[in-house]
């Protein structure tokens, strides 16, 4: 607490140095890196099988709340709005928003996007924390799982 009669010096504007420093820490931390530093490609736009996936069942697997679990997170157009999730973003949309081969990077490996994202990898096996014995080494879905959920999600254009 300042004494009796004494002024406080009044605040000097940030230096351009300070600014320039803070515009840098901000653009590195923004900048998407995989858990070790190594860029990874945020994009995957050939097929895990060589062949499209199956829109009807791909949107069976997002509104499973035992196999996908995307509803826990996402919301969407699904029946049932009060029991979707609300942490992610909404998949009403998703077709336009993101490209067939960004929607498939999000579903095989998220940290692309996001390095600290609690969505999971469901198409990577590697460097996974806590994984049950019985489900080392299996990728949550598929690689025709995950083809199936990409038909369907490009299809949510609006």
């Amino acid at each position: 607490m300042p004494k009796a009669g004494s002024r406080r010096s009044p605040r000097k504007p940030l230096g351009e140095a300070v600014i320039l420093f803070l515009l840098v820490a901000f653009a590195v931390l923004m900048t998407p890196r995989s858990g070790r530093g190594a860029s990874l490609p945020c994009d995957r736009p050939a097929s895990l099988t060589g062949r499209p996936g199956d829109i009807a069942r791909g949107q069976a697997i997002v509104a499973d709340r035992r196999r996908g679990l995307c509803l826990l997170c996402h919301s969407g157009p699904f029946a049932e709005p009060r029991t979707q999730g609300d942490l992610a973003p909404d998949l009403a949309g998703a077709g336009k928003r993101w490209t067939e081969g960004q929607l498939r990077q999000r579903l095989v490996d998220p940290r692309c996007f996001a390095p600290e994202t609690i969505m999971p990898a469901y198409g990577r096996t590697t460097d996974l924390v806590r994984v049950a014995t019985v489900f080392a080494g299996n990728p949550i879905l598929t690689a025709d799982e995950i083809e199936d959920v990409v038909a369907f999600l490009v299809t949510l254009r609006q």
